[in-house]
């Protein structure tokens, strides 16, 4: 399996890397055997967070034994300093570990910088040996920036896929230029892109992007090692992007869920994005009464615009929500053939 450098942390891991965020999905057992089939397949980084409720719970369970031979990762949304050390010690010990390879500031609101107190936290935590590395993680390009600029990060966690414009592509490259590890998470659109093939391929065209893989089924893992690890975009799916890029475009959600929770009690992260959801995958499923409560429950907007203020991606929330309602009423209905 190919290998790739994590910035100045000089940690070498392998390209596909386990992002262990849908795991807390997954009942105990199923969990701890996907996991294992990962590591035995030669998966060695992991990348969870205190915030993925037990997913840190089931890598604690699976690895325990082999802590040594794999590269944990986790993160905190603390923003402060009391917060940052509770988070710290139920990480480690849910993880059933006493250090984190890379320990990251999780999506906060600010980018902490030398002097500031949470940053002092975080550079106490790896003199004490509790952490190794230092990342953080954001949906924001001028956090990312600012991160950049502080020179205190090791590495850089941000949304990147094959749908990504110019100035993603132009912040990959100043991590090279400044030996960043670039961590890549939505690779997979927040689960809008149906093919695997095309965003591994894509991946593989930057040779310091590790790509962190929301794997939830045993065929997920399986479709993921079974690409050369080689694979590049060639003339077979080159179209399959395009035509990606032409349906989603810029304006979607990416189902992030950082918008949440609503006043209103209405699921963003599903009614903004069932449009492209019962287009990209199949439709009856999403057609049954549970979802139509869901969606009606948009009706209850408020236009108060809060999930605005927190999205990363600076969406129209009211408005999506409005468009998706009155698509999703039309395909219902029958007035809309998909």
């Amino acid at each position: 399996m190919d290998k790739v450098r994590l910035g100045k942390t000089n940690l070498e891991v392998n390209k596909i890397g386990f992002g262990a965020l849908p795991i807390q999905r997954r009942n105990m057992d199923d969990a701890i055997a996907i996991l294992d089939a990962a590591y035995n397949a030669g998966i060695d980084f992991y990348d969870t967070a205190r915030f993925y409720t037990d997913s840190e719970e089931k890598l604690g369970r699976a690895f325990e034994g082999v802590r040594s031979e794999i590269y944990l990762a986790s993160k905190t949304a603390a923003e402060t300093p009391e917060d940052f050390w509770k988070d710290l010690e139920t990480s480690l010990k849910e993880l059933r570990t006493d250090y984190l390879d890379l320990y990251q500031h999780h999506n906060i609101s600010f980018c902490p910088k030398s002097g500031d107190d949470l940053a002092k936290a975080m550079v106490q935590a790896k003199e004490d040996g509790l952490i190794n590395h230092i990342g953080i993680t954001t949906h924001k390009i001028t956090i990312a920036h600012e991160a950049l600029d502080s020179g205190i990060y090791e590495t850089l966690q941000y949304p990147f896929s094959y749908l990504s414009g110019e100035e993603e592509l132009k912040l990959v490259q100043r991590c090279k230029e400044l030996d960043v590890g670039f961590i890549a998470m939505k690779a997979m659109g927040g689960g809008l892109l149906k093919n695997a093939k095309a965003s591994f391929a894509f991946m593989n065209e930057f040779d310091n992007v590790l790509p962190i893989w929301g794997i939830q089924h045993m065929s997920e893992l399986g479709d993921f090692l079974s690409y050369p690890y080689d694979l590049l975009i060639d003339e077979s799916l080159k179209p399959v992007i395009e035509q990606d890029k032409r349906e989603l475009g810029d304006n979607f959600c990416r189902g992030c869920g950082y918008c949440m929770p609503c006043p209103e009690e209405i699921n963003i992260s599903l009614c903004a994005r069932m449009s492209l959801w019962i287009r990209r995958f199949p439709t009856e499923p999403n057609m049954d009464e549970k979802t139509q409560e869901i969606m009606h429950k948009t009706k209850e907007c408020t236009e108060c615009y809060s999930c605005v203020d927190k999205c990363p991606y600076e969406l129209d929330i009211p408005e999506l929500l409005k468009e998706n309602y009155e698509d999703y009423m039309n395909v219902l209905e029958g007035r809309t053939k998909i």
